[in-house]
């Protein structure tokens, strides 16, 4: 996908606020090799490249990416500033290539993405660039990406508004006798009808036991009059990522055990909800959730996490669990998520993702507007 003229200064704006960190710690280059670190720094998505970046010279920004054998260079034209270099060869690394380049151009030391390499592509590397010392990058580009600027956001904005849809168009439909395995299908294609890049996670849906599980794998179960029917989505819009999850009751009122439950975890994630503040800690938002079902006593089987960050990727920081050390900012996408399990009945995950905001700008944006009822569909 190519970018708009005038997001080509985002993107060397980027590059300089990582440029500045790596001269402060005496590094002459960095390759960047995380796919979604690449694309916040240049724009591209490719998952095959590396971006080789001088540490005094913006001049000597590189993007090195594989081109396979038969294929046609991705469309899109990059800023000036970013040189483009394309590699053709069989097997071709561009994170092996950048060292490469970088021992050319005689720069040392280099420092990598430690966290993002496997060993043998790290010692491939050392191996390319004999005599350049590789320090590690660390998390510094993640480090960037925990606030989001108001384009990030509006990106958000609009993954949440198509995954909405998906959601909505479901609900208006007959769900008796479906598997849940075509239900998600069915909504991973509404994502993409309503413009979404992509699908940001499978689609899960659990129906009767299988509903509340997290991250749970659609099987050939049918739903049925009676079931809890859980739903979790999300889509994907210029790279960005939301999340969503739903419950709902099947073709009945819901009984006395489905409504209990139900507002249970629904205060739960209210409280997360409204935990979330500038300056709050990660681990007093996920205490706020958390002790509305532990005070209940459902102490078994819950999530280890309330939640987490998106944005680029579908988790990133902040973590929101019990023994994070952050702190939250403002601009800070995040996920609520509660759930609760019952073996063999079923259960209740509710889902949003939100924007961290002051109590000056109306506190946090509530970006995924999915009623929160409990609905009988």
């Amino acid at each position: 996908m190519s970018e708009a003229p005038h997001a080509y200064d985002v993107y060397q704006a980027r590059r300089q606020r990582l440029r500045e960190r790596c001269a402060a710690a005496g590094d002459a280059a960095a390759v960047v090799s995380r796919p979604a670190n690449i694309r916040y720094l240049t724009g591209t998505a490719s998952e095959r490249a590396a971006l080789l970046l001088g540490a005094h010279d913006p001049g000597a920004d590189v993007l090195l990416r594989a081109v396979p054998p038969g294929a046609r260079p991705e469309e899109g034209r990059l800023d000036e500033a970013l040189r483009l270099q394309l590699l053709d060869g069989p097997g071709a690394d561009p994170a092996v290539a950048a060292a490469t380049l970088a021992l050319r151009q005689d720069r040392r030391p280099v420092a990598v993405e430690e966290h993002d390499l496997t060993v043998a592509r790290y010692r491939a590397m050392a191996s390319a660039a004999p005599g350049i010392a590789l320090t590690d990058l660390g998390g510094a580009v993640e480090q960037l990406r925990y606030v989001k600027d108001e384009e990030e956001i509006s990106c958000l904005r609009i993954a949440a508004e198509i995954t909405d849809q998906a959601l909505g168009e479901l609900l208006e439909s007959i769900l008796v006798g479906r598997t849940e395995r075509h239900l998600a299908l069915e909504l991973e294609r509404r994502l993409i009808d309503h413009g979404a890049d992509g699908p940001a996670f499978a689609s899960s849906v659990g129906t009767g036991p299988n509903a509340g599980l997290a991250r749970h794998q659609p099987t050939d179960r049918r739903v049925e009059e009676g079931d809890f029917l859980t739903v979790s989505l999300g889509a994907v819009y210029r790279g960005y990522r939301c999340a969503i999850g739903r419950t709902f009751v099947i073709g009945t009122t819901p009984a006395d055990w489905q409504v209990e439950l139900y507002d249970l975890v629904f205060a739960a994630q209210r409280a997360g909800r409204e935990a979330l503040a500038p300056g709050a800690a990660c681990r007093d938002v996920d205490r706020a959730a958390r002790q509305v079902l532990t005070g209940a006593g459902y102490t078994e089987g819950l999530a280890p996490v309330t939640g987490h960050g998106v944005g680029l990727e579908n988790v990133e920081d902040p973590q929101i669990a019990p023994a994070a050390m952050g702190k939250l900012d403002a601009r800070v996408p995040v996920t609520v998520e509660p759930g609760v399990h019952l073996p063999g009945r079923g259960g209740v995950r509710i889902d949003d993702t939100l924007v961290v905001r002051p109590e000056a700008d109306g506190g946090p944006e509530l970006l995924t507007i999915t009623t929160k009822e409990l609905l009988a569909l």
